[in-house]
């Protein structure tokens, strides 16, 4: 599947969901000050070409406050606001994408290109180990979602490797 593809599935569904209309280019340009990295390509052509929130498996957060909260954040700055206590000891460039509910996120990597996600998931062992990464691209992630390939509650492998966690 090629980012294109991505792209127009997203579009079908923004459309079928009745989704926000598309970001404008000043609301990527405010985020990816506020994170201080730019925003990975296909992330920003998501948000700039099918809607400014809602879209993916658990609807990612709007740019900007839409009307539409797909969190209890009104928008990407507020979540990474939020993600950035240093509580939860957060990696400068990683920003909450989409809320999984009960306190589980999905997250992107904004320092690298290809929008590497990663996992926050505090129930599998402790806060200390809630952050591991997915070993997938944006691009990737986005496939399995549209295959309906998406894991329902906790990543499997996140499950086998918690078990290790002294926590636990």
């Amino acid at each position: 599947m090629t980012d294109d593809e991505l792209i127009a599935a997203a579009r079908i569904h923004a459309r079928d969901e009745e989704l926000p209309r598309p970001a404008v280019p000043e609301d990527v340009a405010a985020v990816e000050r506020t994170v201080g990295h730019p925003m990975p390509r296909l992330l920003k052509r998501v948000y700039l070409e099918a809607s400014n929130g809602g879209f993916g498996p658990w609807g990612a957060v709007s740019l900007t406050d839409t009307g539409d909260w797909f969190s209890d954040c009104e928008d990407l700055a507020m979540a990474h606001r939020d993600f950035t206590d240093p509580e939860r000891g957060l990696p400068p460039g990683l920003v909450p994408l989409m809320d999984r509910g009960c306190a589980m996120w999905a997250l992107i990597d904004f320092k690298t290109a290809d929008g590497q996600m990663w996992d926050w998931d505090p129930h599998l062992c402790c806060t200390e180990h809630a952050l591991a990464p997915l070993g997938q691209s944006l691009h990737e992630w986005l496939a399995d979602w549209l295959h309906g390939s998406m894991p329902d509650g906790s990543y499997p492998h996140r499950e086998r490797a918690s078990r290790g966690c002294p926590a636990g």
